[in-house]
């Protein structure tokens, strides 16, 4: 091994990534938080060098195109960033014998499931932003076999950008009521919980107790997103019963959404590593936050 025990967090102006930065430091771990603007992981000679110069002992990408309506027309972009950006990692990490967490989506899956999608369960995205992901799970797993990771989610909310929950608590203040899908399943997730498990499925890495492969970082239960505006009403103190159900067909967009996107946790006993709690508890948690920055 040629790596320090520094950390290398990609995409850190990020959601995700402001609270693995946070999570690292409060554990004591060094990290290099790696904007876009200072890290272009299309860029093969840019990661090279920076992996070479840091000599990380774990690279987290939370580099990613998350536009999923924009990669429908865009779909090559998309790939340079999703697909061609973690190979880039992949390639470099194996000069260095670094540990690559590989942060990945539902969207891999054709979302049409009647039970949690297992880790080993088939993929085959039905969009281009899945296909995009799929591509870069697949050269991760690829090119590090014993320390590469994807650890796959969905429905993320947190209090360092824009997202679901900030949108509602918007909405809530100046709409008297709220249509919302209701035949959307999944698994709302707070970014500060899956930082905490990216951050010790890389130290189980490292300490030889964590398999190489591919995990499942949500929220454990699972409601729809008809479901998931009511609860944030709830904490609001608003009356839930302004939240109307609707139909995706409602809602018609570039890229299709999956019904379905609950996520089965079982992996997660082999790295000696509970699942993230319930939703529900979570949002409890995550709530003073996540008013507070859109509130502040």
């Amino acid at each position: 091994m040629t790596y320090n025990g520094t950390w290398l967090v990609t995409g850190a102006g990020g959601m995700l990534a402001q609270d693995v930065l946070a999570r690292l430091a409060a554990a004591g771990i060094s990290a290099v938080a790696a904007p876009r603007t200072e890290l272009d992981i299309t860029d093969p000679a840019s990661v090279g060098a920076a992996v070479a110069a840091h000599r990380p002992a774990v690279v987290v990408n939370c580099a990613a195109w998350t536009a999923v309506d924009d990669a429908e027309s865009r779909e090559d972009e998309a790939l340079r960033i999703n697909g061609d950006g973690p190979r880039h990692l992949a390639e470099a990490c194996a000069e260095t014998g670094a540990v690559l967490l590989q942060v990945s989506t539902d969207y891999v899956f054709t979302g049409d499931a009647e039970k949690p999608y297992p880790e080993d369960a088939p993929t085959g995205p039905r969009s281009a932003y899945g296909r995009t992901k799929l591509a870069g799970e697949q050269a991760v797993l690829a090119a590090l076999r014993e320390t590469g990771y994807v650890v796959r989610t969905a429905w993320l909310y947190g209090a360092g950008g824009g997202n679901f929950v900030r949108t509602m608590i918007k909405l809530e203040g100046v709409k008297d009521t709220l249509d919302v899908v209701d035949d959307q399943r999944g698994q709302p997730t707070w970014t500060a919980d899956l930082a905490d498990r990216l951050v010790r499925l890389g130290q189980g890495a490292l300490a030889g107790t964590a398999p190489a492969g591919v995990y499942h970082g949500t929220s454990g239960g699972e409601t729809t997103w008809f479901g998931f505006t009511r609860a944030i009403f709830e904490q609001l103190g608003a009356d839930p019963e302004r939240v109307r159900p609707t139909t995706s067909a409602a809602f018609v967009r570039p890229a299709p959404r999956p019904a379905y996107s609950v996520l089965g946790h079982d992996r997660w006993a082999a790295a000696g590593i509970e699942p993230i709690r319930d939703w529900r508890e979570a949002l409890t948690e995550a709530f003073g936050a996540l008013l507070a920055a859109e509130r502040g």
